[in-house]
């Protein structure tokens, strides 16, 4: 149930400890608690799926990023959970309009799959292995997500996945999620240090 949480909470420490370890760095970075709930509505006809919505979400984020920039220069929302990018976008471009330096950076590998298929499965094989119920998994769609989204944004994920996976996590392993994870923190460190946010708030 907080897959996306742990993976992007790994991915934010790691970035942290890192930046840390940089001499010419002048800020010293931490890691806050995670927000461990989002805007997964897509995911809503499966049992054990929260979701707050977009609007929730977007004034969440927007009264954290008040509160965190009292004190702190700079702030990084790093997200885990595509759900998330409107919320994320509309929040960060406000954040930053009142002249706030937010930001947030994506968790995303080229060639991963989706959703609960053997990228994530495989880093929390790394992360989290007694978590995972080997015993109980399933391969599901494996269509590249291009060709699932429009499916997906009549019906969510159960118009493509009668078991709501999105790839195929048989596969996975705890190697191959050292090795994701590791991919995905530097991917984020990058996007940190270059500090270059899109319009939408997306450090590039």
């Amino acid at each position: 149930m907080d897959t996306d949480t742990r993976i992007a909470t790994a991915v934010a420490r790691g970035v942290t400890a890192r930046l840390n370890q940089a001499p010419q760095d002048p800020l010293h970075w931490t890691t806050a608690p995670a927000i461990a709930y989002g805007d997964s509505g897509e995911h809503q006809s499966f049992p054990g799926t929260i979701s707050i919505g977009t609007d929730a979400l977007t004034a969440l984020l927007v009264e954290f990023g008040r509160s965190a920039t009292c004190w702190a220069q700079r702030l990084v929302f790093v997200n885990g959970h595509g759900g998330n990018v409107a919320a994320l976008s509309r929040a960060v471009r406000l954040l930053r309009s009142e002249g706030r330096d937010a930001a947030w950076s994506p968790c995303a590998v080229a060639d991963g799959d989706a959703h609960a298929g053997h990228t994530e499965t495989s880093v929390l094989l790394h992360i989290s292995p007694a978590d995972v119920l080997t015993d109980r998994w399933r391969a599901g769609n494996d269509a590249p997500l291009s060709d699932l989204m429009p499916s997906m944004r009549r019906g969510g994920v159960a118009a493509v996945s009668e078991v709501g996976v999105l790839g195929d996590p048989t596969t996975a392993t705890a190697a191959d999620g050292e090795r994701i994870l590791a991919e995905l923190i530097g991917d984020c460190l990058r996007r940190v240090r270059q500090w270059a946010p899109a319009t939408n708030g997306m450090l590039i």
